[in-house]
C-alpha cells in the first residue's frame, strides 16, 4: 500500500516573496493550470486582503475548470481584541470564496509576547475563533503554525496547546511551520514526532530553507508521518526561498518507495514545470538544480563521458527521461574522444575516426582563443556541422554598424544598421534598440525575418559577458554567451573577440542559425551524409558564425 502524500505549492503566494520575484495576475492563472495538470493537490492563490491583484486571482480562477488541484486562499487569525465575523482579514478569506483557507496563527511564545504583544490565552483564542468562524462558514481549513519547531524547543506545553486549540477548533490539517529555516532533520522528526502525539488531525510540513535543508527537512517530517508538504516551484520565496517541491516530489517519488505524489506519470513534467515557473518569474534557471537542471546530467570530464557511454547509471542516479530532463556531454579542452564521440552519436557521426579528431583539435583550438562550448551547445552543434563539411550559411554578413548617440540630460539612442545577403539578394536594415546588442538583434532579425518567419518565435532569455585576458586592460578580449529560446527549446551561443559588438554579434548569428537549422529538422541524415539541400563543400560565409571565424 501506497501512502498519498498532498503536495501544496505556496509558489504564488510564499514563492513571490522572494528577492526580485514577481507574477502578474495572467501568470498566476497560468500556473495554477499548469499545476493542475501535473496533479498537485493544492495550490495558495494568495493573500486577498493584501492586493487587488491576489483579490481578483480569487474572483478569475473560479472560471477555469481545474480537475485535480484545490485553491486555497491565505490570511492570518484575527486581530487581537477584534470579534473574528466583524475581522477585516476573516471577511476577505469568507469573500474569496476559495474552498479552502489556510490560516497562520503564532506558535512561538517569543512572537506572541514581543511581536503580537498579547497573553498567551488570547493568542489560543484568536487561534479557535479564526478557525471556527471560517469552518462555520463553510470553508475546509488548514492551520499553518508558524514558528512551530522554534516554538516547541522554546515553550513545548504552549506550543503545542496553539496546535490542540487549531485542531479542536476543527482543522482538518495542522502544519507544523520551520519558518526560520533553522532546524535540522533530527530536530524536524522529534518535533513531529511530539505534535503528532498531541493531536489526532494528520499533520504537514512547511520549511523554509536558510541551512540548506529544507527538501531533506521535508522528507524526514513524511517518513515520521506528515502527511502534507508545502513548498515552492524551484525552491523559490523568501531569504533563502522555501522546500523545492521538485526536489521534494522527484524524492518521494524515485527515491522513496511507499508513497505516491501528484497524478499519473506527472513526475515526467516536472523539467517543463520547473522551466515553465522560470519563465513566467522572468528568472534565469539554476543550473546545478537537482533532477531538472540543465546541468542535473551533463558530463564534461572524459572518463564520466566514457563510462556513461557503456553504462549511463555508472555516473547516473536516476534516467534523466523520467523527470522530462535529457543528458548532455560538455564539450572543451579538457574532453576526451569519448565527449566528442557522444556529441558525434547524436547526429550518426560517430564512425567518422578522422572527424572526431579534426573537432577535438578544433575544440582545443578555438578553447586557446577564449571559447568555451561546455555551456554553448548550439555553438558546437555548428562547429560539429561546418567540420562536417555540411555547413552552409543562411546568410552572409556584408557589414554592420552600432551608432551610441548621447546628450546632456538625455537617455543614450542606439542604432544599428546592418547589410546581408540573403536568399541571393541584398537586404539593408535599420533598427533601434536599447542597447548595441538589442539594436543588432532587432536589425539581424528585421533583415532575415521576410525570409525566415519563424525567427519571430525566437527570443534572447539572458546575455554574459567575462573578460578573457584582464591583464590586457581595455584590449583584452572577452567572451559573450547568448541564451534563447523559442517556446519549445532552449539553447546558449558563444563569441570571442577584442570587440565587445563583434563577440556578440557572433554569438547572436550562432543563435539565429541554430535557430534556423533546428526548424529544418535534423542537421544530418540518419547515415549522417549531408541532406539532399547542402553542399558539402560550400564554404563557410565570413562573419556568418562565431564557430568558424
Amino acid at each position: 500500500m501506497q501512502r498519498h502524500i498532498q503536495i501544496y505549492d505556496t509558489t504564488l503566494r510564499d514563492g513571490s516573496q522572494g528577492e526580485g520575484v514577481y507574477f502578474s495576475l495572467q501568470d498566476k492563472l497560468q500556473i495554477t493550470k499548469k499545476l493542475d495538470e501535473l496533479g498537485f493537490d493544492f495550490v495558495e492563490g494568495g493573500y486577498p486582503l493584501s492586493n487587488p491583484k491576489d483579490k481578483e486571482y480569487f474572483q478569475r480562477v473560479r472560471d477555469i475548470e481545474l480537475r485535480n488541484v484545490t485553491v486555497a486562499a491565505f490570511g492570518m487569525t484575527r486581530r487581537k481584541g477584534v470579534d473574528a465575523a466583524a475581522d477585516a482579514g476573516m471577511q476577505a478569506l469568507r469573500d474569496s470564496m476559495a474552498p479552502v483557507v489556510t490560516i497562520v496563527g503564532k506558535t512561538w511564545d517569543l512572537h506572541v509576547t514581543e511581536v503580537l504583544r498579547v497573553d498567551e490565552q488570547e493568542n489560543l483564542r484568536m487561534i479557535a475563533d479564526s478557525i471556527a468562524y471560517l469552518v462555520a462558514e463553510g470553508r475546509r481549513v488548514i492551520y499553518d503554525a508558524e514558528h512551530f519547531f522554534d516554538g516547541w524547543k522554546s515553550n513545548p506545553d504552549f506550543a503545542l496547546r496553539t496546535i490542540q486549540a487549531a485542531a479542536d477548533a476543527g482543522a482538518e490539517l495542522i502544519v507544523l511551520c520551520d519558518t526560520n529555516g533553522g532546524c535540522l532533520p533530527e530536530e524536524i522528526a522529534a518535533g513531529v514526532d511530539a505534535a503528532r502525539e498531541a493531536i489526532a488531525v494528520p499533520v504537514g510540513i512547511h520549511c523554509h530553507n536558510d541551512c540548506d535543508v529544507a527538501v531533506a527537512n521535508s522528507l524526514i517530517a513524511v517518513d515520521h508521518g506528515a502527511v502534507q508538504v508545502q513548498g515552492t516551484v524551484n525552491g523559490i520565496g523568501e531569504r533563502c526561498g522555501n522546500a523545492d517541491l521538485i526536489s521534494v516530489i522527484a524524492n518521494l517519488a524515485l527515491k522513496k518507495s511507499g508513497y505516491r505524489v501528484l497524478r499519473e506519470g506527472g513526475v515526467r513534467h516536472l523539467c517543463e514545470l520547473s522551466r515553465f515557473v522560470y519563465e513566467l518569474a522572468n528568472m534565469n534557471f539554476r543550473h546545478n538544480q537537482p533532477f531538472v537542471g540543465p546541468s542535473a546530467f551533463a558530463h564534461k570530464g572524459g572518463m564520466h563521458v566514457h563510462a556513461v557511454n557503456r553504462l549511463a547509471r555508472s555516473y547516473e542516479h536516476i534516467p534523466p527521461e523520467v523527470v522530462g530532463n535529457a543528458r548532455r556531454v560538455l564539450v572543451s579542452e579538457l574532453s576526451g574522444r569519448s565527449n566528442i564521440i557522444a556529441k558525434a552519436t547524436k547526429y550518426q557521426l560517430a564512425h567518422d575516426e578522422a572527424l572526431i579528431r579534426r573537432v577535438l583539435e578544433r575544440v582545443q583550438d578555438l578553447e586557446a582563443e577564449g571559447y568555451q562550448f561546455e555551456a554553448a551547445e548550439a555553438s558546437f552543434a555548428l562547429l560539429l556541422k561546418k567540420e562536417a563539411g555540411t555547413y552552409r550559411p543562411k546568410f552572409e554578413r556584408i557589414h554592420f554598424r552600432v551608432n551610441v548617440e548621447t546628450a546632456a540630460g538625455a537617455e543614450p539612442q542606439t542604432e544599428a544598421t546592418v547589410k546581408l545577403r540573403v536568399d541571393g539578394r541584398i537586404e539593408h536594415v535599420v533598427a533601434e534598440g536599447d542597447g548595441p546588442v538589442n539594436a543588432l538583434d532587432n536589425a539581424l532579425r528585421k533583415a532575415l525575418l521576410g525570409t525566415y518567419p519563424r525567427l519571430a518565435e525566437m527570443r534572447l532569455m539572458d546575455y554574459k559577458v567575462r573578460v578573457i585576458n584582464s591583464r590586457e586592460g581595455t584590449a583584452a578580449r572577452v567572451r559573450v554567451v547568448i541564451e534563447s529560446c523559442d517556446g519549445t527549446d532552449v539553447w546558449t551561443t558563444v563569441g570571442v573577440s577584442e570587440n565587445i559588438i563583434e563577440a556578440s554579434w557572433l554569438a547572436l548569428v550562432d543563435s539565429v542559425e541554430y535557430k534556423l537549422f533546428k526548424d529544418e529538422g535534423e542537421m544530418f541524415t540518419e547515415s549522417g551524409t549531408p541532406r539532399a539541400d547542402e553542399t558539402a563543400d560550400q564554404p563557410a560565409a565570413s562573419g556568418a558564425s562565431g564557430t568558424g571565424t
